[in-house]
């Protein structure tokens, strides 16, 4: 059974650094990380096939990076210079399977 847990989640101060991570079940070549902001859709933040990044939104882009740790089948969002924007659920996703996201807070 395919699951997708995200931790990490949390309050920080904006400027402040938060590391998500996402472990899966088994290893999956092609991950990304979404986010659900309020008042907004979920948006794609960040995906990677293999070992590369490939793609970040670009109100992420050079803030946050995407990275992964196969020993572990586990997928990292490193997240830099946050702004109270950067605010929401964020969820891990392969295909059609998502976990149930963590949420992060960036506030003052």
């Amino acid at each position: 059974q395919v699951q997708l847990v995200e931790s990490g989640g949390g309050l920080v101060q904006p400027g402040g650094s938060l590391r998500l991570s996402c472990s899966t079940s088994e290893y999956f070549f092609d991950m990304s990380w979404y986010r659900q902001t309020p008042g907004k859709q979920r948006e794609m933040v960040a995906r990677m096939m293999g070992p590369r990044p490939i793609n970040y939104a670009d109100s992420v882009r050079g803030r946050f990076t995407i990275s992964r740790d196969n020993t572990k089948n586990t997928v990292y969002l490193e997240m830099a210079s946050l702004k109270p924007e950067d605010t929401g659920v964020y969820y891990c996703n392969h295909g059609e399977y998502w976990g149930k996201g963590t949420t992060v807070t960036v506030s003052s």
